[in-house]
């Protein structure tokens, strides 16, 4: 199992306090391992296993825990003893009602309880006000390359390739757990990841949506998925359709893809006014919940690679907790604004520095006419560059993804 320390270190900080670590992301981004390291480590610690209860959805045996009485039945049965019982719920979303469950074990004032669901709203439903103001978030991403590199590290005693390998393999491979648990071709691990993200399609937005018509579904799917970085809108996907002979009504599109959204396959990047300094309401940005997801809908395609790295970029700032938007500034843009408490950085994203006039009034321009004293970066696939313009830094990919930046 990947030993995913970033997340650990959460974990044990909020160990034994009074609130719900509610863990969110991806299907199979590796929210179950976590719960899985967290009970190793709680049994190594010396607590009883009768005092670890551990719930998971997707195993058959807890199938008829589906509702928020049988559940709460299930619980007090397990909870024997007046004592402190840690309770690791995975996938809780599939019980209706488990806000009021959570609410009365909250109640108790004694027990640690950790929650895993595949569903962004699991905390902004009405019910969710049970426990609001006790509960602490904690998102969950597929695995970072620096995740990668430590577990090829571990299998391989410590050899690993250049960093040009290891980053176009990581392009080419993403960062499902799965599938670097289980290597093999290219192929392979695309139709591994296909059927996450069937999985992931059918359970958490078909199914908890309602929706009937999956063919245009997946049609929207590979619409956003062939144009990651690109500005998106419902009403300019329902043209694109229409194009096609297909009329479809905009709100519809806009429906599917605020589940696609809920249900992280898509990472919906709103605008930001650098001069204005306000977050504006029209024409954002979709990026992937993981990149190999474009692989299993197209197979690999060499002409998506600048959304793949922007896709990258975006995945490794939310990951170190900043709050990312696209940033305009008069007729420029800028590809990422990150902000966290009082940190701010702009980062643009290259796939090759050619030609060095060329490259600074593309990507180092934009940059150079922010007028503030926070970092500003230019990321690229080329280690050979080493200029700085006017303060604005070049960082080579990797360096920028294993950095501290």
């Amino acid at each position: 199992m990947i030993q995913r320390e970033h997340y650990m270190k959460v974990l044990r900080a909020y160990r034994n306090k009074p609130v719900v670590k509610v863990l969110t992301g991806l299907r199979r981004a590796g929210k179950s391992s976590l719960l899985v390291l967290l009970q190793d480590e709680l049994l190594a610690s010396g607590i009883s296993p009768d005092r670890i209860i551990k719930i998971n959805y997707d195993n058959m045996d807890f199938f008829d825990l589906r509702d928020a009485r049988s559940l709460h039945h299930y619980l007090r049965e397990k909870i024997v003893a007046d004592d402190r019982y840690y309770i690791l719920i995975d996938e809780i979303q599939e019980c209706d009602g488990w806000e009021q469950v959570v609410n009365s074990l909250l109640s108790a004032g004694k027990h640690d309880i950790y929650i895993t669901g595949s569903n962004s709203h699991l905390l902004s439903s009405d019910l969710a006000t049970y426990i609001a103001g006790r509960y602490v978030e904690i998102p969950v991403s597929t695995l970072s390359f620096a995740e990668v590199l430590e577990f090829r590290k571990a299998q391989s005693q410590g050899h690993v390739g250049n960093m040009t390998e290891e980053i176009n393999q990581y392009i080419r491979t993403g960062g499902f757990p799965l599938v670097h648990l289980s290597p093999g071709s290219f192929d392979e691990i695309y139709r591994l990841v296909k059927d996450i993200y069937s999985s992931a399609v059918l359970r958490d937005v078909v199914q908890r949506f309602n929706i009937r018509n999956v063919d245009l579904l997946e049609r929207v799917i590979h619409f956003v998925f062939d144009n990651i970085g690109n500005i998106i809108s419902a009403r300019n996907i329902a043209d694109y359709f229409k194009s096609q002979h297909r009329k479809v009504d905009p709100s519809t599109i806009y429906h599917y893809l605020n589940a696609l959204s809920d249900a992280f396959i898509i990472n919906r990047i709103r605008r930001y006014d650098i001069q204005g300094k306000e977050i504006l309401q029209t024409n954002e940005k979709y990026y992937l919940g993981d990149v190999s997801l474009a692989y299993a809908a197209f197979g690999y395609k060499d002409r998506m690679i600048s959304g793949i790295l922007e896709n990258i970029v975006l995945l490794e700032l939310q990951r170190r907790g900043y709050s990312v938007y696209v940033g305009k500034l008069g007729d420029k843009e800028i590809d990422f604004v990150a902000e966290k408490q009082n940190e701010k950085l702009y980062v643009q994203v290259a796939f090759k520095i050619t030609d060095a006039e060329s490259t600074i009034n593309r990507e180092f321009a934009p940059l150079l006419t922010i007028k503030d004293q926070y970092p500003k970066y230019v990321v690229s696939m080329d280690d050979f560059w080493q200029d700085n313009v006017e303060g604005v830094r070049h960082v080579y990919l990797p360096d920028f993804l294993l950095g501290d930046y």
